[in-house]
């Protein structure tokens, strides 16, 4: 497919679902917080075309085909699961207020109560039913009913330090616009930047006309780092090592669910709808153990030539001391005697014991960052 300027959302109209209605009088349903987040970028569009928790056409198509009933491309179930009896007041209810932390931010408009299969759920999204895996355990542990049916936003939560970067569809396409891009690269992540990661993001920039740096900021597992160090070693990075026109940092608030190649489909659309043109997809992206082939996430697209974002792939990248440069397998022909890879369970140890990492691993003004948090990881 071919990019000529800045994307069209997904389904072709950014989702608005921000309103001034009053929820008083009606039943109040609490959801936590990481569900929260989920409903405002319903409501920002970053979800688009969805305006609302999934009903069960759409559900069940997500789960069996990767698809909407409507056959757009969606691999990721947004739902709200609730018991029997909170259910059935529900369906009764019709208009159901939502709230976090006792306070009423959203009103959903309920369409649909139904039941669901969470073995075809974790097969379908996750690709294996083994309740190790953290989206497996996540799915069976829902309660047994979901409700389906567009939302109402009403009032977002206080501002926080970690929401300072956080970004709606509108903000970013009008400052890419702004800058005059018409290529824009997504990079996701959910790790401070290694040299690596620096190497395909600049590798990108070099034909590409603007980067958006986009980390996700959520709930994540245990042993990933914390959303304020991710923010805190990127705003370092880009100060030291970006051109200053030509890099945009951004947080997705949303939880990982480690689907992997499913994952990798949801997080090109979350930034089609912010109007990026690219994302670069790496090895084992969104993947967590050794539950995905390392390219599965490459090999996907393959089923989705629809989804309206390039993805740009990259091998794995290391330091060549033999080519005195960053390379890879496909350009570099040295063995692994002259390789300088990153492993993340090396830098963790060195991390936590205080050690400096190499300079070839982490920038030095990064490590510089790390260095101030006795424990910068998530327990």
């Amino acid at each position: 497919m071919e990019n000529t300027g800045i994307a069209k959302p997904h389904g072709g109209k950014l989702v608005s679902r921000i309103t001034k209605k009053d929820p008083s009088g009606l039943l109040s349903i609490s959801i936590n917080t990481d569900l929260a987040n989920d409903v405002e970028n319903i409501a920002d569009g970053i979800f688009s075309p969805l305006e609302g928790f999934l009903t069960q056409g759409d559900f069940e198509k997500v789960i069996s085909r990767g698809r909407l009933a409507n056959d757009l491309p969606w691999t990721v179930p947004i739902v709200l699961d609730v018991d029997k009896e909170t259910a059935t007041k529900m369906k009764d209810a019709k208009d159901v207020a939502l709230n976090v932390g006792g306070k009423n931010f959203a009103i959903l408009h309920v369409e649909d109560v139904y039941n669901f299969d969470k073995d075809a759920v974790t097969k379908g999204v996750y690709g294996t039913s083994d309740q190790k895996h953290p989206g497996v355990a996540k799915t069976m542990s829902m309660k047994e009913f979901l409700v389906g049916g567009t939302i109402d936003y009403i009032q977002r939560p206080e501002d926080t330090p970690i929401r300072r970067y956080r970004k709606t569809p509108t903000e970013t396409r009008y400052s890419f616009q702004k800058a005059g891009w018409k290529s824009i690269v997504a990079f996701q992540t959910r790790n401070v930047p290694h040299v690596a990661h620096e190497m395909l993001q600049k590798a990108a920039l070099n034909t590409h006309d603007g980067l958006f740096v986009n980390p996700l900021v959520g709930k994540k597992k245990s042993g990933d780092y914390k959303d304020e160090v991710i923010v805190a070693t990127y705003e370092s990075l880009i100060e030291n090592y970006y051109p200053k026109n030509r890099c945009y940092l951004g947080t997705l608030h949303t939880e990982m669910r480690y689907a992997g190649p499913k994952e990798a489909i949801h997080h090109a659309i979350m930034r089609k709808n912010f109007g990026c043109t690219h994302i670069i997809i790496g090895r084992d992206h969104a993947g967590v153990g050794t539950y995905y082939d390392p390219f599965a996430a490459h090999k996907i697209f393959d089923l989705y030539p629809d989804i309206g974002i390039e993805p740009i792939f990259f091998p794995a990248f290391f330091y060549c001391k033999k080519c005195l440069s960053f390379a890879s397998e496909r350009n570099c022909p040295h063995g692994e005697e002259f390789q300088e890879s990153l492993s993340g369970t090396k830098l963790r140890a060195m991390i936590l014991d205080k050690q400096n990492p190499s300079e070839y691993m982490i920038r030095p003004e990064v490590s510089k960052e790390l260095m101030k948090w006795d424990n910068p990881f998530v327990d």
